[in-house]
């Protein structure tokens, strides 16, 4: 058990921040809970599987396929995700399968999906470089994706101009022309506002919408109402400066539009990203080099995973599992009847949790029990399962909670295959080092439960997956290995082997022949609708979450190396809002929200806003943050609201801190 950390000296304690975080354990064999003790202990690799296959088996017999639920995961290869999803489908006989692509860009893939068919960025990184405006929407890419954020400087010493809408001043907002600082939740009306002056000062590329886009008009008159006034008392950002932003996105001859979690982590993140899309499609921003859609994904392989129908409602390759003759073609090469309706997602199986419906859990590489809003519901969830195996590198949190933990090998160094990257390149992966003890591949293990479930799976190595993979995945036809290796990675769509496509997507809505064209780009006029979590005298402040550069997620990989930036976990104060409550820098606080209520010290940050604080995730077993969250989901793309809880803060007595 942690020790009470209130008892050390606030320097001491800063000093040994490092040292204090929790290190999670390598798993380097099986687990299985005992039935006497009801402890994890060593178990061999057959007891572990024989443990797994019948809670499986024994689940689904008694409760049906759809009890089932598979967890798949976001750092492990492609291949691996496309071995996890055909499981659950074909052996299982389900599609309850997801991973953490729900907790952070869902809404994305939704948003982006509904207007062009796909749910990928629609530019390449180099783009960035090479474009004449960068607008960073709800993103500080500069902490949580440096290696993009390397482009975008290259793109500002080559002359492009930077726009950064945040709450936040943050350390990317720096390197901005001008820093348009939102109110939190009200990303939709300073978009519309934005639409609104570009229409009004003649800047719509009238030729473009009248060519390839639909719904204009209704879009018109849905943003008519949010003038420059009305937007600056909504989001409080001055009219001037929404104003420039209009204007220099409209006039520039190509702008890149980015946004990562600041706009997909809200009750309606879909409606905020089709706010962005509209921008795009009122100026002719999408289907050129230089000028599109970038959402930012922070996991390595958060877009392989949902390409390889690690989602419930697509097959491999992103095809729609409710077109029959898409659904007909996997019958065939499976040799499987699937469901013709979609899965429940990672939002809706912890509500199934709840509801008694979902009863067993295959969590691979995955930490939900840290990972998810509102933690506290969501361990007590995991913990009504009958059956949970985990699968992974550590004991997380999660694992803790298994009935069965297997230990698997790092995708990125001790094993083969591909990954697939937010500007979606495919690029190979290669094993550098063995796994250490009784660790297996992952897809060893998953062949190993289909064997003993009653599918004979065998795969030669990765290669063979990803060939099988090719095979039903047309966007994919065409990246044989040898090809990967040849070009140091490939962008789907790679329909042939003989040649590749443009490095940006749907250049077909500039085509001047309406059938090579295709099916226009509609509008998506969405409404405001503010956070749920409403901020009151009892919850003054807003509090919004997000990452800094040092760390990773729920720290149970960075956690285990120490960094000079490291400084544990912190609530962050604007200077006028330490003086109201009388605070002072490392003084340890009260947090508390609806739902839950933490200690952490206070960090003051001159870049936050009165009324606005700001925590990460990354040290969940000194600071839970998401213990303060909310579960607010998006109904379209399921994901929580993690950017806008209402918290109060409260001085803790000298007494309490000594006690």
């Amino acid at each position: 058990m942690t020790r009470d950390r209130r008892k050390e000296p606030v320097v001491a304690r800063n000093r040994q921040r490092n040292r204090q975080q929790k290190q999670y354990p390598r798993l380097t064999h099986p687990l299985v809970r005992d039935s006497v003790s009801g402890e994890l202990r060593r178990a061999s690799w057959d007891e572990a599987l024989t443990r797994a296959t019948a809670g499986f088996r024994a689940v689904t017999a008694a409760h049906g396929p759809d009890a089932f639920g598979m967890l798949s995961c976001a750092r492990a290869t492609n291949e691996m995700n496309y071995v996890a999803q055909k499981f659950t489908r074909v052996v299982i006989g389900t599609n309850n399968v997801d991973s953490c692509n729900r907790t952070c860009h869902a809404p994305s893939v939704a948003g982006l999906s509904a207007v062009f068919g796909s749910g990928g960025g629609t530019s390449s990184y180099g783009e960035v470089e090479d474009t004449d405006l960068i607008v960073m929407w709800g993103s500080n890419a500069r902490f949580a994706h440096p290696i993009f954020f390397h482009h975008v400087l290259k793109g500002i010493r080559n002359g492009a101009r930077m726009y950064a809408v945040d709450p936040r001043r943050t350390s990317t907002a720096e390197w901005a022309e001008s820093w348009l600082g939102l109110n939190v939740g009200t990303d939709i009306p300073l978009a519309h506002a934005v639409g609104r002056e570009i229409i009004h000062a003649g800047l719509a590329n009238r030729a473009f919408i009248e060519r390839s886009t639909s719904g204009f008009e209704e879009y018109a008159a849905h943003v008519e109402p949010w003038t420059l006034s009305v937007a600056e008392q909504v989001t409080g950002v001055p009219a001037d400066a929404i104003r420039d932003l209009a204007h220099a996105y409209a006039t520039a001859e190509r702008a890149q539009l980015c946004w990562t979690l600041g706009i997909t982590e809200h009750h309606n993140g879909t409606d905020n990203v089709r706010a962005l899309i509209n921008l795009s499609l009122l100026t002719g921003h999408v289907g050129r080099y230089g000028s599109g859609l970038q959402p930012l994904r922070g996991q390595n392989n958060v877009q392989g995973g949902g390409d390889m129908g690690a989602i419930p409602n697509r097959l491999p390759g992103f095809q729609d599992i409710l077109d029959p003759p898409i659904r007909a073609k996997f019958e065939r090469a499976w040799d499987v009847v699937i469901q013709p309706r979609y899965g429940l997602n990672l939002t809706e199986m912890f509500e199934a949790m709840e509801a008694g419906e979902l009863r067993a859990v295959y969590c691979i590489g995955e930490n939900p029990a840290q990972s998810e809003a509102d933690t506290e519901q969501a361990v007590r969830r995991l913990e009504s399962l009958e059956h949970l195996v985990v699968q992974d590198i550590f004991l997380t949190k999660t694992a803790e909670l298994a009935d069965v933990v297997l230990p698997a090998t790092a995708a990125w160094c001790e094993t083969e295959g591909t990954t697939t990257n937010s500007e979606r390149r495919v690029q190979r992966v290669r094993k550098a080092v063995e796994p250490p003890g009784e660790a297996r591949e992952d897809i060893d293990i998953i062949c190993e439960l289909a064997r003993r479930l009653g599918h004979d799976w065998k795969f030669e190595g990765s290669e063979e997956v990803w060939n099988e993979l090719r095979a039903v995945s047309p966007d994919h036809f065409g990246m044989t290995y040898d090809r990967l290796e040849e070009h140091q990675g490939i962008q789907w769509p790679c329909p042939s082997t003989d040649r590749l496509e443009p490095t940006y997507l749907h250049g077909r809505l500039w085509e001047s022949d309406s059938e090579r064209r295709g099916a226009r780009a509609p509008f998506g006029p969405v409404k405001h609708d503010p956070p749920v979590d409403l901020t009151d005298d009892a919850f003054p402040i807003r509090l919004t979450t997000g990452r800094r550069l040092d760390s990773y997620n729920t720290g149970v990989q960075s956690g285990g190396f120490a960094s000079p930036l490291r400084r544990g976990e912190y609530v962050e104060l604007c200077p006028e809002d330490a003086a109201r409550y009388r605070v002072e820098a490392e003084e340890r606080v009260r947090v508390t929200s609806r739902r839950g209520s933490v200690v952490a010290p206070v960090w003051i940050e001159p870049g936050l806003r009165p009324g606005l604080a700001f925590m990460t995730m990354h040290f969940p077993d000194e600071v839970d943050t998401n213990s303060l969250t909310i579960e607010a989901n998006c109904p379209i793309a399921g994901t929580a609201e993690f950017k806008a809880s209402a918290i109060r803060i409260e001085k803790i007595p000298v007494t309490a801190v000594r006690s």
